[in-house]
Order: C-alpha cells, then sequence, then structure tokens
C-alpha cells in the first residue's frame, strides 16, 4: 500500500471511530504515519528532560541519551557496558544524575571512573542507581510513610539506598552518605522510569 492510500485509510478509520458512540472519551495513545509505517504512541505527559522530549514508548538508554543534562551518564553507562542490560525489558528505576551532579565528584575519582582498568568499579557505582522494578514517586512515598519516614531500597549493585521526604521532594541517602534530590520525577520509559537526581550516590567501596 502506497503513503497516500495508507493515510486515507487511517482517515477513514479514524472517522468511523468518531461515529461510534455518544460519549468522548482522552485517547490513550495517538497513531502517526512515519515513512509509510504506522507507529502508535503514547499520548502520557512526560516531561521534557534536557531540552528533549522523554517518549514513553523508547527505553531508558533511549531517552537518556536525547537529554543534553545526562551526556556524562549516558557515556559512563557506555564505558561501563551497561548499554544492553538497561536497553532490556526491565522494568527498572533509574535515579539518574545530571552532568551538573557528576561535575561535583572530585575530578581524580570522576577520570579515574572512566580509565578501562576501573570498568567493574564505575558498573558498580552506576547499578547503585538502579532499582529493580518500577517506582513511580508515588509509589516512593508511600514507601517512605509506610516505613514511619523511611523506605530502604535495594539497588541492581546490591546495596541499599534509604528514601526520605524533606517537604515535598524525596531524598536519597546512600550506604556511603551521600546524598541526592529528586528534581524530575516520573519520566516513564518502555522499561521502567527514570527519576533525574542532583548528585551522584556512592555506595560503599
Amino acid at each position: 500500500m502506497n503513503r497516500a492510500s495508507l493515510l486515507a485509510a487511517v482517515a477513514a478509520v479514524a472517522v468511523g471511530l468518531a461515529g461510534c458512540g455518544g460519549k468522548s472519551e482522552t485517547p490513550t495513545e495517538t497513531t502517526t504515519v512515519a515513512d509509510g509505517e504506522i507507529v502508535a504512541e503514547s499520548a502520557g505527559t512526560n516531561p521534557m528532560v534536557g531540552g528533549a522530549e522523554m517518549l514513553p514508548t523508547k527505553n531508558i538508554v533511549e531517552n537518556a541519551s536525547a537529554s543534553a543534562e545526562h551526556k556524562t551518564l549516558v557515556t559512563a553507562v557506555t564505558q561501563a557496558g551497561l548499554v544492553e542490560t538497561l536497553s532490556g525489558p526491565g522494568p527498572f528505576t533509574v535515579f539518574a544524575p545530571t552532568d551538573a551532579a557528576f561535575v561535583q565528584v572530585p575530578p581524580v575519582t570522576r577520570d579515574g571512573w572512566m580509565r578501562p582498568a576501573q570498568k567493574e568499579v564505575l558498573a558498580g557505582v552506576l547499578k547503585y542507581h538502579v532499582v529493580p522494578g518500577k517506582l513511580t514517586a508515588a509509589d516512593l512515598a508511600s514507601k517512605i510513610a509506610a516505613g514511619g519516614g523511611k523506605a530502604v531500597l535495594k539497588t541492581v549493585e546490591g546495596q541499599d539506598l534509604t528514601a526520605t521526604k524533606s517537604g515535598d521532594a524525596i531524598i536519597l541517602t546512600s550506604a556511603s552518605g551521600n546524598k541526592a534530590a529528586v528534581t524530575q520525577a516520573d519520566v516513564n520509559q518502555s522499561n521502567g522510569v527514570i527519576h533525574v537526581v542532583d548528585a551522584v550516590l556512592i555506595p560503599k567501596m
């Protein structure tokens, strides 16, 4: 079917659907035509991150790669050999440090992580920012409330992160004692969710 015929067919279906029933409902997805192929996309309200649209139909690595604020994180994920893992089905909850967060790490430490000899150390730091399953901000708040003011999260790296609240903000405290605040929550992915954080969380080494 050529592009013109395909567009006509899509339009006909849309008209037919519009005539069915007297109630109007908010659509859960939209359909676009790109290069002659019908592509369904969620109509979710993902926030923009790093000046880029975050598509819930794309995975964690694909969306992070589009963000201008997560270039260091994507480079580190590639260096650590975690692209395939974080592109997999998951689901994962990722606390994603910005480039500004990485700048806070002493240069000697940050540059050391990026050396090939430190690949396993870098992978451990990055996996410390990943929790199995999909935990939204509401899920985290519920866990914090149920835990009497704190929730202990088991990371993929194996060590715990502690989540608390300060006002409306979710604060994460690492096993080594440093803290990060969630600055942008609930960035939905096809394989989980990203919460942007303002510091790199350091596990016990």
